[in-house]
């Protein structure tokens, strides 16, 4: 009986053994496919990286000697000698020679070469290749501007074998795991000298794990410190390497490392690092800087350099000192290094948050979010740099300085600027709020405000399309009431609260007269209007109040934009564009955003119109702009909303299409007309452009003019002080001023940039 159940005793021990093994095997097994499975192919979910348009430099581009430093500064190019490698330069004087860096554009990628750039003043003047032969064009890098969607907030460079200098390869093993290259996945010698270590300091000083463990543990497991997950830990790292070579390990590591923090973005990697902190490739970092990175491994908030600087500098000089001990370099090279600063630079690229939210609502109609998460995709955009700056420069400077002129404290005034090429429809820059770097509300998207007299060039161009009104008709300026729907009485007043009489069109709309607006608008009907700026852009049916002539539609500065890109075009309504084209992760080409253009109104009134908008700038509520730009012919209009509450200006020049707003998120007044605020943020931000004069080819059927700016009466320039050139229609028969006589010959190819500077001086 003993026997017998002794026996049993054994058959279940030795069942249950039986069943243990095949559960470590069917455990083993399946570690052994999850890691197969995941490890292989695509390893990281890699966000969509944004970037600007690159600087086109060619023989007379509007680019001096300083702006080019500026440029080069701004792509973190640094001083030194250009044979010693990619991202170096040097000056003397106006010539530049350059080492560029690898770069891919949408149409190319350009492998690194050196070129000798020749700049004047204002302008470049040559450009050639090394050997000395004549380069047509060459363009700058692309600046990184940000990335799209970052999972879980993770963002990263992905190196290739070949992207990992050698010294970043031997010196992580040499401080992470100096027997990576024996051990097979987990280190038992590793093990114990780490818990010796431990144990003589009486506490953790030392981990024990390999590089394929800590690849394990950030690949597929969490950070809870159980022997379950350990043991998960062991088993999986030593399957990882019986299917992958230590190669392919070491730079999954060297790609899935986290080191440290940007705001909600969390830094992996060593490709993305090297930008983070030092603001340019991996293969240009020497080796202070690459000691830095690899002793940030250790604890990248402990020793994150920018927080505590003392404790990043003794950690690197550290490694320096262990790299010095191993020859991996030479004792005086990691001398010199460990005497200099850290030399951390702000990150590669300026990231722009304002225009990445445009980027994003623009790809959001052809890619699904996870496509923009995961794929790597590469997105080239219209942003110029350049233009960027000078519009985030220009709107917190001038709410720095009107919240300092309010008589009420803790008053925080905000803004919102956009730019585009009228031409494409390229929008170069966002300025969504005075705190340009901050993610946030976007004002320049999503703040829908009345727009004040920015809607009444549409009234005008209703009256000069129905061929009854030209620019020199006289309409009356005078109260009106108006008794509405709900038996309420409307009474507007001009600004002035004053009255002018009778006025030619061109300076009722300079002078931005409510009363003439209201009485032309009321003539031509509501309803004609709202088609208009339907056609010019507005996305949506404006109610039809007699108030929507003067300017109670609600619109963003974004469509704005646009429906001002469309009378700085000719008429023609350019779609306006951010994203130019996406490429995949093998930088192939996945779509190409051609620029999309539509004709929105016929060509000759909105010549007319365009006229009308140079006299804002130059005898008008806009006066300003004029002056401070000189002989380069500007148009636009100023815009104040009811109670002061908004502030706008929209205008063009040659060059640029572009509209400021600025007002309280309350809602608030601000006492701000639109020549007092928005007019100057658009100012100062197009004024260092070096932009081109406004001078639109006029169509056949107009022709050139002068007349008096106060009476509409034809005149001379020599005959009137007030005389004004206007466009109208060829063979238009116009009431002289006596005396004076017709207006003298021209042809409509003369500029009015003459008459402008003449009545500056």
């Amino acid at each position: 009986m003993k026997r017998a159940r002794s026996r049993r005793f054994w058959v279940a021990l030795l069942g249950g053994f039986a069943l243990a093994v095949l559960g470590l095997a069917l455990w083993v097994v399946h570690l052994d496919r999850l890691v197969t499975r995941q490890f292989q192919g695509r390893h990281w979910d890699v966000p969509a990286r944004v970037y600007a348009a690159p600087l086109e430099l060619y023989a007379g581009a509007p680019v001096g000697a300083a702006d080019l430093e500026a440029e080069l500064a701004r792509l973190h190019y640094r001083p030194g000698d250009p044979q010693s490698g990619p991202g170096l330069y040097r000056r003397h004087g106006g010539s530049f020679e350059l080492h560029t860096r690898r770069v891919r554009f949408v149409d190319e990628v350009r492998e690194p070469e050196r070129v000798t750039i020749e700049a004047g003043s204002t302008t470049i003047a040559s450009l050639h290749k090394a050997d000395g032969s004549e380069l047509p064009v060459f363009r700058l890098d692309p600046a990184v501007i940000g990335s799209v969607f970052p999972i879980h907030g993770e963002d990263r460079i992905v190196l290739a074998p070949a992207d990992v200098p050698p010294l970043l390869a031997a010196g992580i093993k040499l401080i992470e795991d100096r027997r990576f290259d024996e051990h097979h996945g987990v280190d038992p010698v590793g093990i114990l000298r780490a818990l010796w270590a431990d144990l003589r300091a009486g506490r953790v000083v030392q981990g024990g794990s390999t590089l394929t463990q800590q690849l394990v543990k950030n690949f597929f497991l969490s950070d809870e410190q159980t022997v379950s997950r350990k043991l998960t830990e062991a088993v999986m790292a030593e399957r990882l390497e019986a299917h992958f070579s230590k190669q392919e390990i070491l730079v999954a590591y060297l790609n899935e490392v986290y080191l440290g923090q940007d705001g909600p973005r969390a830094i992996h990697g060593f490709g993305l690092a090297s930008q983070y902190y030092f603001a340019k490739p991996l293969d240009e970092l020497d080796a202070g800087e690459l000691a830095l990175l690899i002793g940030l491994v250790k604890g990248p908030s402990y020793y994150d350099p920018r927080k505590h600087p003392a404790r990043a500098l003794a950690r690197r000089n550290l490694v320096l000192q262990e790299f010095a001990d191993a020859h991996l370099v030479d004792a005086t090279v990691a001398a010199h290094a460990a005497a200099r600063p850290l030399g951390l630079k702000p990150p590669g690229g300026s990231y722009v948050p304002a225009y990445l939210d445009l980027v994003r609502r623009h790809l959001k109609r052809d890619y699904a979010e996870a496509d923009l998460a995961a794929a790597g995709l590469s997105v080239y955009t219209s942003l110029d740099p350049r233009v960027q700056s000078s519009a985030e420069r220009a709107l917190a400077q001038n709410l720095k300085r009107l919240d300092a002129a309010s008589r009420v404290r803790d008053d925080r005034l905000e803004g919102a600027l956009v730019v585009a090429e009228p031409a494409s429809g390229d929008v170069v820059a966002v300025v969504g709020g005075r705190d340009a770097d901050s993610a946030g509300f976007d004002r320049a998207l999503d703040a829908r405000r009345p727009i004040g007299s920015l809607v009444k060039p549409a009234v005008y161009l209703t009256a000069l399309e129905s061929g009854s009104y030209t620019p020199a008709t006289v309409i009356e300026d005078a109260p009106l009431a108006l008794k509405l729907a709900d038996g309420s009485v409307w009474a507007p007043q001009n600004f002035e609260r004053q009255t002018y009489g009778r006025v030619p069109l061109v300076r009722a709309l300079a002078e931005s007269m409510n009363l003439a607006t209201v009485r032309l608008g009321l003539d031509l009907g509501l309803p004609k209007v709202a088609a208009t700026l339907e056609r010019l852009g507005l996305p949506r049916a404006p109610a039809l109040n007699p108030s929507m002539l003067l300017g109670t539609v609600e619109m963003t500065p974004l469509e704005v934009l646009e429906m001002y890109t469309s009378l700085a075009n000719g008429g023609f309504r350019a779609r306006l564009r951010a994203v130019r084209a996406v490429l995949d992760a093998q930088g192939k080409p996945l779509k190409s955003f051609e620029v999309q253009v539509e004709p929105a109104a016929p060509p000759a009134p909105v010549y007319e119109l365009d006229r009308m908008l140079t006299q804002v700038t130059a005898r008008g509520t806009a006066r300003e702009a004029q002056a401070r730009f000189g002989a380069t012919v500007v148009a636009g209009k100023t815009g104040t909303s009811s109670d002061t509450k908004d502030s706008w200006f929209a205008g063009f020049t040659g060059s640029y299409v572009a509209v400021a707003w600025v007002g309280y998120d309350d809602n608030r007044t601000t006492g701000l007309t639109g020549a007092a605020g928005a007019l100057k943020v658009w100012i100062d931000a197009l004024a260092p452009l070096k932009s081109s004069s406004f001078e639109p080819v006029a169509p056949e059927s107009v022709e050139e003019r002068w007349i008096g700016f106060d009476d509409g009466l034809e005149t001379t320039p020599a005959c009137a002080p007030d005389a004004v050139p206007v466009a109208v229609p060829r063979g238009t028969s116009l009431p002289e001023r006596s005396g004076c006589g017709r207006s003298p010959t021209s042809t409509l190819g003369d500029k009015i940039g003459t008459w402008i500077h003449g009545l500056l001086h």
